[in-house]
């Protein structure tokens, strides 16, 4: 049974989250007992997750959404402290990597969903790969706006909000999961014909009628699924832990 510090320290090293600037705490956000035997990932840590980890009887909690966000209400009330109480009482240590778990250039979101998606990665538009978050590939298939929205649909079991603003063939996407909308005029100056994302504003539809870019809005959620499912193999592997993955339903 692996102590919990060697753990997160595997963690932090992996995925080098020290380098990261970022909203949150990567890392240790709550701490519980010592030892870990059991882990328990998921995308966010809300109250369903925590109390499916109490079930079980995980001694870690990993996620990607953890607490303590920039410009969050401090005070701890209400919702916060219905979460927090039950991974206290329960000695339940918290995990959480965003950015870092995002960048990663064989565990992250990115990394997995291109994986699953059948993409050939040929860089990023923003830095190197495993510091950049707006991916470039190309599809393995010829295929165009509607068949791309058809690929998505089937392979994260969701339908995607499609913004029809590329003509033709898409030979060079870019993608960066989450609520990366904004990141579709750095996909767009990167030559990329489609840029999948998982959240919508108002004002993307717009900017990719404009730009000449197909936008795909695939889920906040259904994108980054993955990152933490392998995070959590990849310590059951390297630390001999239990793993479990929880898919809390999540249509955003």
């Amino acid at each position: 049974m692996p102590a919990r510090d060697q753990l997160i320290e595997a963690c932090d090293a992996e995925l080098r989250a020290a380098q990261f600037k970022d909203y949150t705490l990567n890392g240790l956000q709550v701490a519980g007992r010592e030892r870990v035997a059991r882990v328990m990932s998921g995308v966010t840590a809300c109250q369903a997750l925590v109390d499916e980890a109490v079930a079980w009887g995980a001694d870690l909690l990993l996620v990607h959404h953890g607490y303590f966000w920039k410009n969050e209400p401090v005070a701890v009330t209400g919702m916060k402290r219905r979460r927090l109480a039950t991974l206290l009482a329960n000695d339940i240590n918290l995990l959480a990597y965003h950015l870092p778990l995002d960048a990663h250039v064989t565990l992250g979101n990115n990394a997995c969903l291109a994986e699953r998606l059948g993409f050939r990665v040929r860089g990023c538009a923003d830095g190197e790969l495993g510091d950049g978050l707006v991916w470039l590939g190309e599809p393995t298939g010829a295929m165009d706006t509607q068949a791309m929205g058809r690929h998505l649909a089937t392979v994260l079991e969701r339908e995607p909000t499609v913004i029809d603003g590329h003509s033709g063939e898409i030979r060079r996407v870019a993608w960066c999961t989450g609520g990366a909308q904004d990141m579709i005029a750095q996909a767009a100056d990167a030559g990329a014909d489609a840029f999948i994302s998982g959240e919508i504003s108002e004002r993307t539809t717009h900017m990719a009628r404009e730009m000449g870019i197909s936008y795909f809005a695939a889920g906040h959620h259904a994108t980054e699924r993955y990152g933490v499912q392998a995070l959590g193999e990849w310590l059951a592997n390297e630390q001999g832990v239990e793993h479990r993955f929880v898919d809390i339903d999540n249509p955003a």
